[in-house]
């Protein structure tokens, strides 16, 4: 055997038809952070035990008083979302106990009087089901049965020729609610519904997605590639003018670069959009606090810069990450890193040593929010840690720890395991409830209350990404699956030796939007105050 056929064996050689690779080859997570990994997998089942025992069957557990919510129609979508979970720890018991509930649910209505969001039912459910059927090994058909049979119900939520789907819908009529909506509403569906025409060989399903994805792209928008946030899906316009990477708009970015990845299409719209927002907010939305010289990401209200940030807005690093190793951009790679770093120093700021639900910083050219100034408390904390909180609260949010994990797996650098450790520390030390883990109202107080509610997403997102950080790299490796935006792993073909699209960025149109009221962006009733939304 040659030394090339030898280091390929130990992951330490790429040859060119092996494609464009994302993560170190053959990197190794380290003997001391070994435990790590044990530590990960207990608060799961730990929270999964609290949650069978005062809350199976529903949506969320409520840790504090020992019962239980159903914010997602009463599907049971802790157990669903959390599948892909028990599969990557290897917990099969629990697993097949999932699979046997799963394949009772009745998809035909709520089993709540609220009506269903597209968006959540696809990320959480659809694409629970699917991620999960592949990582046992397409052993349980019925998972697939039971994401034709949710999607099959959405479907109805694209009326007549419309490119976009209205974002609820009314399953017991197979009725939408026509309003308007927002592109990370209409924009992140094309990973699920392309997974589900996979497996039931049926192309309308993907279709459908992919022709939501590429109106918003084909769009005028008010800064290039950077689709305005409000959508309306009966006439296909933007709404208002308002751009940014946090909620509302944050996945359908998300989902241009993995679309491309996941399909290996050969459509050029997905990756030239990308490569046109990650270009256009490099020369428009990035800034550097006066304090710390932290790179942050800012909002775009139409006419203004609005110096604000979320956690929810904190995965950009991360994708940014994987789209620059695809395009083979060091310049996006690098850019991405320090992203990663002002995500992390919101972290770092706090004294629980978690990050707020939503910040605002000060730049050299101004310190506009759309909102109140600072408050003198809020300057003193600015000046001790170049951002000051907005948003107290901490629901159990993966972003900043999803980033942390490709920030690892792409460059090898073991601060980014340190820092995952002292999240595990951090949650085991403040979050611990009732029984399982719950939030915190502010972040920045060792004595905070708690907030009653265990979302899905703390099994399907944050537990996921802390056990992938500390598992073995070549296991759900970046290089062999695309992550959904609930951290649902989906296989993807070999990788192509190329990302680089059309080579050329998307020209700019002229914009004109129509006025309108939006939805409420990611909002949460067991949260004092919500993250400040700029969508008017």
């Amino acid at each position: 055997m040659g030394l090339s056929g030898l280091l390929l064996l130990l992951g330490l050689f790429s040859p060119s038809w092996a494609g464009v690779t994302v993560q170190v080859p053959g990197l190794q997570v380290p003997p001391q952070y070994a435990s790590r990994r044990d530590d990960a997998q207990k608060l799961f089942t730990v929270s999964y035990d609290a949650y069978k025992q005062f809350a199976f069957g529903h949506d969320d557990l409520s840790p504090v008083s020992r019962g239980f919510s159903d914010g997602r129609n009463g599907w049971g979508a802790s157990v669903v979302d959390a599948m892909a979970t028990m599969a990557v720890m290897g917990l099969d018991d629990i697993f097949e106990e999932a699979v046997n509930f799963t394949a009772n649910i009745d998809f035909s209505r709520s089993k709540t009087s609220s009506t269903v969001s597209v968006f959540e039912t696809t990320i959480r459910y659809l694409g629970g089901l699917l991620s999960a059927y592949e990582l046992s090994d397409e052993k349980f058909p019925v998972l697939v049965q039971k994401a034709k049979e949710v999607a099959d119900k959405m479907a109805f939520a694209w009326v007549g020729n419309n490119d976009m789907p209205f974002g609820f819908m009314n399953f017991a009529t197979n009725t939408p609610t026509r309003s308007t909506s927002n592109i990370a509403e209409a924009g992140t569906l094309s990973l699920e519904w392309f997974m589900l025409t996979k497996y039931t060989n049926n192309a309308t399903y993907g279709d459908r997605a992919a022709r939501s994805a590429k109106h918003i792209a084909n769009l005028a928008s008010p800064l290039p590639g950077l689709a305005a946030q409000g959508i309306d899906p009966a006439t296909g316009n933007a709404v208002g003018s308002y751009v940014t990477w946090g909620g509302g708009s944050d996945s359908y970015f998300e989902y241009l670069i993995k679309y491309a990845r996941l399909t290996n299409t050969d459509e050029h719209i997905y990756i030239d959009t990308w490569k046109t927002a990650v270009d256009s907010s490099i020369k428009n939305l990035l800034r550097k606090s006066t304090v710390g010289n932290f790179t942050y990401l800012a909002d775009f209200d139409g006419s203004r810069i609005r110096h604000v940030g979320s956690h929810l807005a904190c995965f950009h690093a991360g994708n940014w990450l994987l789209g620059g190793k695809l395009l083979q951009n060091q310049t996006i790679i690098d850019i991405a890193l320090e992203l990663n770093e002002g995500c992390w120093n919101t972290y770092a700021g706090t004294a629980t040593g978690i990050g707020p639900e939503a910040f605002a910083y000060i730049s050299d050219d101004g310190s506009f929010t759309g909102g109140n100034s600072p408050s003198t408390a809020q300057m003193n904390f600015y000046n001790q840690h170049g951002y000051y909180i907005t948003s107290s609260a901490y629901i159990l949010r993966p972003e900043v720890l999803e980033s942390n994990m490709h920030a690892w797996r792409i460059t090898g650098n073991t601060k980014y395991l340190d820092r995952a450790a002292s999240a595990i520390d951090a949650f085991n030390k403040f979050l611990p409830a009732t029984v399982a883990f719950a939030g915190l109202n502010n972040v920045n107080s060792v004595t905070s209350s708690l907030i009653d509610d265990m979302e899905s997403f703390w099994f399907a997102e944050v537990l996921k990404y802390l056990y992938l950080t500390f598992d073995d790299p070549a296991h759900i490796s970046l290089d062999d699956y695309v992550f959904n935006t609930e951290c649902q792993p989906f296989k993807a073909p070999p990788a192509l030796d190329s990302y680089g699209g059309s080579g050329k960025l998307v020209s700019a149109k002229p914009f004109a939007a129509q006025s309108g009221a939006l939805p409420a962006v990611s909002p949460n009733t067991f949260v004092k105050s919500g993250v400040p939304r700029g969508s008017r």
